[in-house]
């Protein structure tokens, strides 16, 4: 499909990806207890130390705190935001309104990296919908996961399932590998094209670590950036969602390391 070269992906040993569930439970502890935490009345800082809190409490580090300058330990994804939100004081979840968080933490020099959108009490039909197909994507791109497949499956497992349903997906941001550090080959994008990645011949193997996350928007998929340089948001303003999971390529198939419980 691409004329691009390869990138090469490493493979961790049974070890290095226990480890990587180690980090990856901490994680999904974490991000459970956020989704809990997810009301109306919160503010996006008060999140982001009950964050930061309950990683360093289980011996590990936040890892996007100082990443490249971001001044905090979790990305905070209101409404039209897509990714990197900053999280603020006079940021107050709204009832109504979807709100998400990515976070990430490293734990014995291992890193995890995941993500959920929550409603914020009760939201309407666009917004439920948006929220339970971005879900579904994921789902889907892991099942696609599995030692002999390409990495364009998992891509086109979201692409197809999000427009079905009449959705964007957005194109200029994409998952990753992960393991010693957060961003390691492969790129993996939401969609297929012709040729724009490499990647997409890539043939999944097992003890590859992929963080896979749709990022699906209900208008189009162009995005924006705010004068911070970090907050991104969809170009027409119109809501967003984003699902992430760390995991693990194995003989049977994608073992998740985030298993955090967070439901549409």
């Amino acid at each position: 499909m691409s004329r691009l070269r390869l990138p090469k992906v490493a493979k961790k040993s049974p070890a290095e990806v226990e480890l990587m569930r180690q980090a990856g439970a901490i994680l999904a502890r974490t991000l459970t207890k956020l989704c809990e935490a997810v009301r109306p009345g919160v503010s996006t800082a008060e999140l982001d130390e009950l964050a930061e809190a309950e990683i360093r409490g289980a011996g590990a580090i936040p890892s996007f705190k100082g990443y490249n300058g971001y001044p905090a330990a979790l990305c905070a994804e209101v409404e039209e935001v897509v990714v990197h939100g900053i999280p603020r004081k006079s940021e107050i979840l709204r009832e109504g309104t979807l709100a998400g968080f990515d976070l990430g933490c490293i734990y014995q020099g291992w890193h995890s990296d995941a993500a959920f959108t929550a409603a914020v009490g009760e939201v309407d039909e666009l917004r439920q919908r948006l929220l339970r197909v971005t879900a579904e994507c994921l789902d889907r791109a892991i099942a696609a996961v599995r030692p002999g497949a390409q990495l364009a499956q998992v891509c086109r497992a979201v692409q197809d399932h999000a427009e079905a349903e009449g959705f964007g997906v957005v194109r200029s941001l994409v998952g990753h590998g992960i393991g010693r550090r957060m961003h390691e080959p492969p790129q993996i994008p939401n969609f297929v094209d012709n040729g724009g990645f490499a990647e997409y011949d890539l043939v999944l193997r097992p003890g590859m670590t992929l963080a896979i996350e749709p990022m699906i928007t209900a208008g189009t998929y162009e995005v924006r950036v705010d004068a911070d340089g970090w907050t991104t948001r969809t170009a027409d303003g119109k809501p967003a969602a984003h699902f992430e999971h760390t995991v693990a390529v194995t003989k049977d198939g994608a073992s998740i390391l985030t298993p955090y419980r967070c439901q549409p």
